[in-house]
């Protein structure tokens, strides 16, 4: 493990102290196709933002010292900029690896790791970590408004899946609402099994037309 040792003095009483060193790396990706965006990336120590630094790439890499917090944000023509909180407690190995999927204000984008307990409008307590990237998102930009598009797979009653996939993008607008985002800058639709990503009839292929998609309206 990579440590700095410093010499502390207090009132005549001399100690040493020592910091750990650890390595920040990852990328600027689009949140759909996962390849890498040149960003303007900046860093800076949370909530002080006493030590700072910038990149102009796709990729990013600094070293932060003992136990404060980081914030990391990345701006690109075309995207939301976003922010991400980095904590020294998540390193491995004394390394963190963190990626930066920014959101294009052209097109909807699927919410990855967003669970429902079967056939309900229940999020999972899973996903609950992805849905505060938006809010994170939402607060760091805000005049985004957005649009929340909810799909079920195309088996069964279309009525039923209709209102499906109402009753899960109203659960999210739910939780974005009580994180402090303004209701009148979510809006829902549904469109139940009308729009499938995949019309084969494998497990995977119904998994894939169940989803939840933003929608950039306004930025």
């Amino acid at each position: 493990m990579i440590r700095l040792t410093f010499l502390f003095c207090l009132l005549g009483s001399c100690a040493l102290a020592q910091v750990q060193e650890i390595t920040v790396e990852g990328q600027v990706l689009d949140a759909l196709s996962r390849k890498g965006i040149k960003s303007s990336i900046r860093y800076k120590s949370y909530p002080t933002g006493g030590i700072s630094g910038r990149f102009n790439d796709s990729t990013f890499s600094f070293t932060i010292f003992g136990s404060s917090k980081y914030q990391v944000t990345a701006e690109a023509e075309g995207y939301i900029p976003l922010t991400i909180i980095v904590d020294p407690k998540e390193s491995v190995n004394n390394k963190i690896q963190r990626n930066i999927l920014l959101t294009s204000t052209s097109r909807a984008i699927v919410l990855d790791h967003l669970i429902f307990e079967m056939g309900r409008a229940v999020i999972n307590s899973k996903s609950y970590s992805s849905l505060d990237e938006v809010v994170a998102m939402m607060k760091d930009n805000t005049k985004v408004v957005i649009q929340l598009e909810g799909h079920t797979d195309n088996i069964g009653n279309a009525e039923k899946n209709m209102k499906l996939s109402q009753d899960r993008v109203e659960a999210v607008k739910k939780y974005l609402v009580s994180k402090g985002i303004d209701k009148n800058r979510v809006k829902t639709k549904a469109f139940g099994g009308t729009q499938p990503l995949s019309n084969e009839r494998t497990e995977e292929a119904k998994a894939l037309n169940r989803r939840v998609e933003m929608r950039v309206l306004k930025d």
